[in-house]
C-alpha cells in the first residue's frame, strides 16, 4: 500500500481508539491518544513503530498521569512533512509546537529508542522534564557502522522503490513477527506483531521512517550531552540486538544526572514485552523525583 494510513480503514485495529484525536500544529496534522488525569507524562515510540507501541503501558500510567501519546511524523496516522526534513532538532521543535497547541508541559518525558533521542533533545531546548529512556538509541553505533547505517539509510531513503519492496516483504505471511525478532530479540503478543504489519506493510509508514533514520545526526546530540541538566533514567533489556548496553552505559557516563538499570532477559521492546515492569520503574523514578506521591512508586498494576 502505497498511500497514508487510513484511519477509518486500517485504525480501527488499532488499541486505545477512543483516546485517539487528530491535533494541527504547524505543517502537521498530528494522531494523538490521550487518557487519565494528573501530571502530564510524554511518552515517544520509537523509528518504525507508532503510538500503538504503548498500548498496554497507557492505561496503568493513566492511573497517575494524563497520558499523552502522539504517532511521530511520517509515522502511523500523523500526516504532513517537517519543514526542512525530520532532523532531530527539527522534529523536537515540532513535538514541542504539538505540546503548546495541547496547552500543556510535561512533568515527565518517557522515550523508546529513537523517541529517548527526541526525550534528550527537548531536553536541550529547553524542556525542564526528567527523562526515562527505554531501549535509548542515543548515540552512534559503534565503530564503522556509526558512518555506514546512517550513509545507507540516505540512500534508501532517496531509491523510491525501497519503501515499497520492504512494505511488501511485511505483508508476507508471518515476515513481520520474525522481522521483529530478527531486529530487537523480544518476543510481543498477537495484537503487537499485527499492528507493526499494518504499519510496515504501507510503505508511506516504511518512508517515514527511513526518512527519520537518514536526517539524523546522534554524534551531534552526544556532543551536547554535557548540556543536559535534568535527571535522565535509562532501561535497557539484557537482550537487547539493536542497541549495544556498551553504549548506553557510555552515554550514562556522559550526561550529568544520569544511571541505567538492566532490564533481565528482555529485548527491544522491553515495554511491549513486561509493560507492567517498564512502567513499575517509571513510576519509581517519576516518585523519587516528587512528580508523583511516593505511595504510587509501590503501586500494583
Amino acid at each position: 500500500m502505497s498511500g497514508p494510513l487510513d484511519w477509518e480503514r486500517e485504525g480501527r485495529v488499532f488499541p486505545h481508539r477512543e483516546a485517539s484525536r487528530f491535533v494541527k500544529a504547524g505543517s502537521l496534522t498530528w494522531h494523538v491518544q490521550q487518557m487519565g488525569s494528573g501530571p502530564t507524562l510524554l511518552l515517544l515510540h520509537g523509528t518504525g513503530a507508532s503510538a500503538h507501541s504503548w498500548r498496554d503501558v497507557m492505561p496503568l500510567l493513566a492511573k497517575d498521569f494524563t497520558v499523552i501519546a502522539p504517532d511521530l511524523p511520517g509515522h502511523g496516522f500523523t500526516e504532513g512533512r517537517v519543514p526542512g526534513g525530520p532532523s532531530l532538532p527539527a522534529v523536537a521543535r515540532e513535538v514541542a509546537r504539538l505540546l503548546d497547541q495541547l496547552e500543556t508541559s510535561p512533568s515527565l518525558v518517557v522515550g523508546h529508542s529513537a523517541g529517548a533521542a527526541i526525550a534528550i533533545q527537548l531536553a536541550l531546548e529547553g524542556s525542564a522534564a526528567p527523562v526515562v529512556g527505554l531501549s535509548p538509541a542515543i548515540m552512534p553505533f559503534p565503530g564503522l557502522a556509526a558512518r555506514l547505517f546512517p550513509a545507507m539509510a540516505k540512500v534508501l531513503f532517496v531509491n523510491p522503490f525501497v519503501p515499497r519492496i520492504f512494505a511488501h516483504m511485511a505483508r508476507q505471511s508471518g515476515e513481520t513477527g520474525r522481522f521483529l525478532y530478527r531486529a530487537t530479540s523480544s518476543r510481543i503478543d498477537a495484537a503487537g506483531v499485527h499492528c507493526y504489519e499494518v504499519l510496515l506493510g504501507n510503505s508511506r509508514h516504511c518512508e517515514g521512517a527511513l526518512a527519520l533514520m537518514a536526517n539524523w545526526d546522534l554524534e551531534a546530540l552526544a556532543e551536547r550531552f554535557s548540556e543536559v541538566t535534568v535527571p535522565v533514567h535509562l532501561l535497557h533489556g539484557s537482550r537487547d540486538s539493536a542497541v549495544p548496553l556498551s553504549s548506553v552505559k557510555e552515554a550514562c557516563r556522559a550526561l550529568p544526572r544520569c544511571d541505567v538499570e538492566e532490564l533481565a532477559g528482555l529485548g527491544h521492546l522491553a515495554h511491549e514485552e513486561r509493560p507492567e515492569d517498564a512502567v513499575r520503574r517509571i513510576r519509581r523514578f517519576a516518585a523519587r523525583h516528587a512528580i508523583v506521591a511516593p505511595e504510587a512508586a509501590s503501586r500494583e498494576g
